[in-house]
């Protein structure tokens, strides 16, 4: 048995991983943005032993999901699950963030940086990586031109960045990412071509799996098996300037391995 904190686990990919999760017999802490969908998820996800609540387009928020997360750890794994899309127009948050590259990247970096460091760490990305653009520059498109799935793609890129920069810093931390595929959800759309099940399934596999496969880090995984990821994600430079913007966005910064 293990213990694994799923983000954005009240529907879709989330809760799939949480259902396999609890199905083997893990010890699953459930996170939902607010106090209705948690009450949804502890419903969908009975067998969970908890579930800590907040927005992750709040910093603030962010901060206390960390908080209120750790009450329940220490943890084998964490999942980094929760996302959102992309969006017709440029969204800013109360913390004068764009909204997709805030919940999408902040966040997971910010959790990272305030959470007790588990065994095994996984962040959710999309093959849409492969057309995300390092622009280090412009990460929230304050000077570019509004392009919502480019945005959506910066972000997921910049999840595979910190996935990798998280297992060259900690050592001891198994750090990946994964493509779930495109499926079925709320966000992948009625023409997706995938299974909720086969969404979740790599992701439970590198959280409590023992197969030498899956006991690696700094990789990319598709259903199971390891990708070439987009270049800009193993370029160290990209990677350390990525966590330095992100600590001066956060206030937290990651700490050594």
């Amino acid at each position: 048995m293990v213990t694994v904190l799923v983000t954005g686990s009240t529907d879709g990919i989330g809760r799939q991983t949480a259902l396999d999760l609890t199905g083997s017999g893990n010890r699953v802490v459930l996170h939902a943005r607010n106090d209705q969908r948690a009450e949804q998820a502890r419903i969908a996800v009975p067998e969970a032993v908890g579930v800590v609540v907040g927005d992750l387009a709040s910093l603030a928020q962010t901060r206390a999901v960390a908080e209120g997360a750790a009450a329940f750890g220490p943890y084998d794994a964490v999942i980094h699950n929760a996302g959102v899309g992309g969006a017709a127009e440029r969204t800013v948050t109360e913390d004068g963030l764009e909204r997709i590259f805030q919940v999408n990247v902040l966040a997971p970096y910010l959790l990272t940086c305030l959470m007790p460091a588990p065994e095994r760490m996984i962040y959710l990305t999309s093959g849409l990586e492969a057309q995300g653009e390092a622009h280090l520059d412009d990460l929230q498109f304050k000077r570019r031109s509004w392009n919502g799935m480019q945005a959506y793609s910066d972000s997921k890129l910049w999840d595979v960045v910190l996935s990798f920069a998280v297992a060259r810093h900690w050592p001891q931390t198994r750090s990946n990412a994964v493509d779930p595929g495109w499926i079925k959800t709320r966000m992948g759309g009625p023409s997706a071509t995938d299974d909720l099940p086969e969404g979740a399934d790599t992701q439970v596999w590198l959280a409590t799996s023992d197969d030498p496969a899956a006991t690696v880090t700094g990789r990319y995984f598709r259903r199971r098996h390891e990708l070439r990821a987009n270049h800009a994600a193993y370029d160290t430079e990209v990677q350390e300037d990525f966590l330095r913007t992100a600590a001066q966005l956060t206030g937290a910064r990651l700490a050594a391995g």
